[in-house]
C-alpha cells in the first residue's frame, strides 16, 4: 500500500481516493505557482504511485470523479456504510468494483436453463451482479459441470436474518442446478480479527452450521468445513493456499484490504485461505485431483476483493477464474446507511429471537418513512425508499402481487407505519418460529456435513 501525500501510511482503500483527491490538488498548485521542476517532479511520481495502488486495489484505473463521491459510500470487507437513507448506490458499486450488471437478459437466461421461475432475489434485483455468471452458463447448457462456493465467519453464536440471505440463495441455486456446494466457516479469521479463543471460534462454527443446515441443503451434495479442522487434514487445500500465496505481493493485499504494518501476518495471509476454495482441487474427496471445475461464489459484495484478488492470481497458476454473484447488503434496523451487526442487538433481528423480542425490534427500532403525523401520512404517503420494514418485505415477502399493492398502499397514504410494521411482523415472526424448528432437528447431522466424503453426483467431463 502506498503512503499517503505527506508519507503516512494509507489505512484503507478509502484513504486511496481521498490522498489521491488531496495529492492531485497539490500537483495543480505547484503547476500553478511554478515550483520547481524537482518539487512537481517528486509530487506527480507520488501521485503515480498512490493511482496505482488504487488499481491494484480496486482492478481498475482511478476515476477523479469518484474521489468527489467516495466519502457517500465505503465499502470493504470489514466496513459498510453511506450518507443516504435509501442505501448503497449499488448502480456506481457496480462501475467502481467493475462487475456487471445482472439485468432482465441474465434472469432469462437462468430461467431457460433451469426451467424454474427465478428466485424473487433475482426478480427484485437483491442478487444484482456478477461476474462471468454468462460462462457458468455456457459450461451448464454444454453439461459441463460446476459447483457452489459460499461461507460465513462466525463471530458470535447466534446468526441475524441478514446472514440467511446468502444461504437461502444458494439453497435455491443448489436445487436448481442440482451442484455440490461448499461451505467455509472462516473461524479461523474471526480468531485473527476478534478477540476470542481459538476453543470459542470453533464453536461458532459448530452453533453456525447448524443454522446453516437449517436452510435445507442437501446433505449428499453439501459439505461444511472449519478452516481450523480442514487446513490440517487435506493437503489439496493447503497446496493451493501456498500457491496462491506465492502470487499475491505484500503491497497487493495492503493496497486491496487496506492492511497496515501493524497488522499481524496472519490476516495479512488470511486472503489466501478464502481464494482456496475457489479451485476444485482444494477437495480431492469431492473433486478428485480435477482442476478444471468452475466455481460459483454467491456472496454480498462486501466479499468481492476477496474474489477479485482470487481471479487475478487464478489464471497464473493454471485453474478457472471463479464466477461470482453479488447480493445486496440487507439494512440495520435503524436504518439502510450500513449493513446489521452481530455486535449490537438492537440493529438485528436474530434467528434466536423469540416473537415478542421480534415485535418489540421492529416497533421500537425499525426507521420509518412515514412523515410526522397520521394526517399527513394519509396525505402524502410514505416513502418506501427509505422504510426499513417494506425493504425487509421485499426480502421475506415471496408475493410479488402482495408487496406490491404494500408498496402502493403505502405510498399513497392508504397505509400507515404501524401497519406497515404490523405485516413485516406478521411475516418474520413464523419464519424465524420455523427456523428454529428446523434447527432443532440438525443438531446430530453436524458431524456428517463437516466429514469430508465423496458427495452423491456424477463429474464426467
Amino acid at each position: 500500500m502506498a503512503d499517503g501525500p505527506n508519507g503516512e501510511p494509507c489505512a484503507s482503500p478509502l484513504d486511496l481516493f481521498n490522498s489521491i483527491a488531496a495529492q492531485g490538488e497539490l500537483v495543480r498548485t505547484l503547476k500553478a505557482e511554478k515550483a520547481s521542476k524537482d518539487e512537481t517532479d517528486s509530487a506527480v511520481k507520488m501521485l503515480l504511485s498512490l493511482k496505482m495502488s488504487y488499481k491494484a486495489a480496486m482492478g481498475e484505473d482511478y476515476k477523479a470523479d469518484y474521489a468527489t463521491e467516495a466519502s457517500e459510500d465505503f465499502v470493504d470487507p470489514w466496513t459498510v456504510w453511506t450518507s443516504s437513507a435509501k442505501g448503497i448506490d449499488y448502480d456506481k458499486l457496480i462501475v467502481q468494483f467493475g462487475s456487471s450488471k445482472i439485468d432482465k437478459e441474465l434472469i432469462n437466461r437462468i430461467e431457460r436453463a433451469t426451467g424454474q421461475r427465478p428466485h424473487h432475489f433475482l426478480r427484485r434485483g437483491i442478487f444484482f451482479s456478477h461476474r462471468d455468471m454468462n460462462q457458468v452458463l455456457d459450461a451448464y447448457e454444454n453439461k459441463k459441470p460446476f459447483y457452489l462456493y459460499t461461507g460465513r465467519g462466525p463471530s458470535s453464536e447466534a446468526m441475524h436474518v441478514g446472514h440467511l440471505i446468502p444461504f437461502i440463495f444458494t439453497k435455491w441455486l443448489q436445487d436448481v442446478f442440482n451442484v455440490p456446494l461448499v461451505v467455509q466457516m472462516s473461524d479461523d479469521e474471526k480468531y485473527l480479527w476478534k478477540d476470542l479463543s481459538l476453543d470459542q471460534a470453533y464453536s461458532y462454527t459448530i452453533e453456525n452450521a447448524k443454522d446453516i443446515i437449517a436452510c435445507g441443503f442437501d446433505i449428499n451434495k453439501t459439505f461444511i468445513f472449519s478452516d481450523l479442522e480442514y487446513m490440517g487434514m487435506s493437503s489439496g487445500f493447503y497446496k493451493n493456499v501456498v500457491k496462491i500465496q506465492k502470487h499475491v505481493t505484500f503491497n497487493q493485499v495492503k493496497g486491496i484490504f487496506g492492511f497496515t504494518d501493524s497488522d499481524c501476518i496472519g490476516k495479512i495471509s488470511f486472503p489466501t485461505i478464502q481464494a482456496a476454495p475457489s479451485f476444485s482441487n482444494s477437495f480431492p474427496q469431492i473433486f478428485r485431483d480435477k482442476t478444471d471445475i468452475q466455481c460459483l461464489i454467491p456472496c454480498a459484495i462486501d466479499q468481492d476483493p476477496y474474489f477479485r484478488m482470487t481471479r487475478d492470481t487464478a489464471p497464473r497458476i493454471g485453474y478457472p477464474k471463479p464466477a461470482l454473484l453479488h447480493s445486496t447488503f440487507f439494512p440495520a434496523l435503524q436504518g439502510a446507511q450500513t449493513k446489521m451487526s452481530t455486535s449490537d442487538p438492537n440493529s438485528s433481528i436474530f434467528l434466536t429471537d423469540t416473537a415478542k423480542q421480534i415485535k418489540t425490534k421492529v416497533n421500537k427500532h425499525a426507521f420509518s418513512g412515514g412523515r410526522d403525523t397520521v394526517e399527513e401520512d394519509r396525505q402524502f404517503g410514505g416513502n418506501c425508499d427509505v422504510d426499513v420494514s417494506f425493504m425487509y418485505l421485499t426480502f421475506f415477502l415471496e408475493d410479488d402481487d402482495r408487496l406490491e399493492q404494500i408498496r402502493k398502499d403505502y405510498s399513497s397514504g392508504a397505509m400507515l407505519t404501524g401497519e406497515l410494521k404490523k405485516t413485516l411482523i406478521d411475516v418474520m415472526q413464523p419464519l424465524i418460529a420455523e427456523h428454529q424448528a428446523r434447527r432443532k432437528e440438525v443438531t446430530g447431522m453436524v458431524k456428517e456435513f463437516m466429514t469430508p466424503q465423496q458427495l452423491s453426483f456424477c463429474f464426467d467431463t
